[in-house]
Order: structure tokens, then sequence, then C-alpha cells
């Protein structure tokens, strides 16, 4: 299975929270699932932990260096997920989970994430 991870789903993994349940970290380390993480959601980490909205333990380029020792591939944005984006109704106002939705949409991606505001596009969620 190809599954798209939010940002907290990364961030949780990553630190070793509880708010990822146990059945959840088993699809993220199945070699058989391939895991992808969207660079928007570097960009998320990136202004909030700037503006110190979010508390993480690692640092910006450990997160992209732990990406690849867990075989989390990174997908880029291209013209194509920005266009999507344009046709989305905004139900969901976030503009790094619009890029992620549309991202999912494009890519038929299922993401894993625990806000329930995805829902309302369409997308698998997991």
């Amino acid at each position: 299975m190809r599954i798209l991870l939010d940002t907290h789903v990364l961030i949780w993994y990553l630190e070793g929270n509880q708010g990822l349940s146990l059945t959840n970290r088993q699809k993220i380390v199945d070699p058989d699932n391939e895991i992808f993480f969207s660079l928007a959601g570097f960009w998320e980490i990136a202004i909030k932990a700037g503006t110190k909205k979010l508390k993480i333990s690692r640092s910006l380029s450990d997160i992209l260096q732990q990406l690849s020792a867990h075989s989390i591939q990174v997908l880029n944005i291209q013209p194509g997920h920005i266009l999507q984006v344009a046709t989305l109704p905004f139900h969901h106002r976030d503009p790094f989970d619009r890029i992620m939705i549309a991202q999912a949409q494009v890519e038929f991606l299922p993401i894993l994430t625990h806000d329930s505001a995805f829902a309302d596009y369409g997308i698998k969620l997991i």
C-alpha cells in the first residue's frame, strides 16, 4: 500500500508519541508499504517550529535524515498538485493540509491522519 503521512503523524512517529497507534506505526514500518511525506510538511514544520507553535526535539535537517533512514520518500510539490488545490472547496482552510489533500487526490494516495476534516474531500483516510 502507498501511504501519505500527515505532518503530525510523522512527528508522532519520529518522537515515539503514543498518539500514533501501534497499528498505524506498524503500517509505517511495514516494508511492503510505500510511505510518503509531503515537501509541504517540511515547510509546515519549519514555520510552526520557528514561531514556537510546534515543539519538537529534532532539527529539520535531522527529520530529513530520519526520513531516509526509515525509507520514507519525500513527495515533491508538482504543478498538477497546485492546480488541484485551486479546485478544492474550502472545507479545510489550512494551506499545508490543502496541498497534502491535493497531492493525495492527484497521486491516488490514502492519508494517514487524525484530522477528520480531510474526509470531506473524498480521499481515503487511514
